[in-house]
């Protein structure tokens, strides 16, 4: 892995791009923006000989050198580049196809796959998204997408589980989830049923007070209906919270309007 932050910046970017043609126009806006230096194209090709280099020593490590070279790997195209993995696993398509499986398993109401394939899907990250990375306008939209790609994926994992019965289980992480994410009202259904489920009906009910507060505050609107019948299915004392029949909305940010 280059230590140099610019040819770091361009391998994450090949990465995010992994067997696709990424055009030079596109590493460029990603390096420099709309004010390249007259340089640009020097400059780049120094930044994918020294990955080549890279790639090379990773190559020596097994025997994939005696099949491939540098250039096989990082392929020059027609006004571009392309990182060629030859059939392997890249962490960010892993992580989608795990995802894509829990999905499938939640719509199919299987929610013991489910918690396991989104569970194994999530254990493949190691902190925030290419944060070692100084990103561009183009990469921080990758990071965007991957953040949100994640946190959807949190959010369906605590459901499966709740369904499960493991609200005791979720209930450290979803303290400190709904602190992150304030006015996220899927989160705080969650919370507010595992706090429920564990005897702290008081606590859940404060946990939508919060919620509520800072959306009027911060947004104008109110908690979305089903929240709020959940809220006063609590406050009535209902003996049992369906996840699946008093629900809020599906998991994301809260609503806009």
């Amino acid at each position: 892995m280059p230590t140099a932050a610019k040819p770091r910046q361009v391998l994450a970017m090949f990465a995010a791009h992994a067997d696709r043609v990424l055009p030079v126009a596109t590493l460029v806006k990603e390096l420099w923006g709309e004010s390249p230096p007259p340089s640009f194209q020097t400059t780049l090709q120094t930044y994918i000989a020294h990955i080549r280099s890279h790639v090379r020593a990773a190559l020596l490590q097994s025997d994939e050198h005696l099949h491939r070279s540098p250039k096989d790997v990082l392929v020059t195209r027609p006004g571009g580049y392309l990182l060629d993995t030859g059939g392997g696993s890249v962490d960010v398509r892993e992580f989608e196809r795990q995802t894509f499986a829990g999905y499938r398993a939640m719509d199919s109401g299987d929610h013991v796959v489910a918690s396991r394939k989104l569970r194994s899907a999530l254990g493949l990250w190691r902190g925030p998204a290419l944060a070692d990375i100084n990103a561009g306008p183009i990469l921080q939209l990758e990071i965007q997408r991957l953040e949100e790609a994640r946190r959807c994926a949190i959010e369906r994992r605590i459901e499966a589980d709740l369904h499960l019965g493991r609200h005791q289980e979720v209930l450290s992480e979803l303290t400190v989830l709904v602190r992150q994410h304030p006015e996220n009202e899927s989160l705080c259904q969650h919370f507010m049923i595992a706090l429920y489920r564990s005897g702290r009906c008081g606590d859940a009910l404060s946990a939508y007070q919060r919620l509520r507060n800072t959306l009027i505050r911060d947004l104008g609107i109110e908690p979305s209906a089903p929240l709020r019948d959940l809220h006063l299915a609590m406050l009535n004392g209902t003996s049992e919270i369906d996840i699946m029949g008093i629900r809020a909305a599906r998991p994301g940010l809260a609503r806009t309007g």
